[in-house]
């Protein structure tokens, strides 16, 4: 089993790396300064989310960030994946499955009703990787953004 902690204040450093690697990935242009400010509250307790490591402690490989929410409809909490990132050279291993199912498990047995994730509609290998989670598409529904 992959070991699995929260993230906290101390874990920045080690944090930034693999967050500027998943967003250079995605074409996703931030500073390091504007990723840290993002980090910081999440790392710091924020009830808005939470960023969790993977692997040994002092040299994780690799990192989910999930934002929390409150929907009637499913009535309570949710989460929504923003980011998973397993460092490449570990990639293939089961390792995302084995967190991302640890994760959730702990989540639903912390009150979350839903688990939800955004994905390019052309992203086919994430698109598989989720549905193998048993995460569904709604064709009834898309995401819409509204940026500031």
């Amino acid at each position: 089993m992959t070991a699995l902690h929260l993230a906290g204040p101390d874990d920045l450093d080690c944090l930034l790396p693999q967050v500027r690697s998943f967003q250079d990935d995605r074409g996703i242009t931030r500073s390091d300064d504007d990723r840290a400010a993002a980090l910081r509250p999440l790392l710091e307790g924020s009830p808005h989310g939470a960023v969790y490591l993977f692997g040994p402690k002092r040299a994780p490989i690799g990192h989910v960030v999930i934002s929390f929410g409150w929907s009637l409809e499913v009535g309570g909490m949710t989460g929504f994946i923003d980011e998973i990132y397993v460092r490449p050279s570990v990639r293939g291993r089961g390792i995302g499955t084995e967190v991302l199912t640890a994760l959730t498990k702990a989540l639903v047995g912390a009150g979350l009703k839903a688990l939800h994730v955004d994905l390019n509609r052309g992203d086919e290998k994430s698109r598989d990787f989720y549905a193998r989670l048993r995460f569904r598409e709604h064709s009834d529904h898309f995401l819409m953004t509204l940026e500031y």
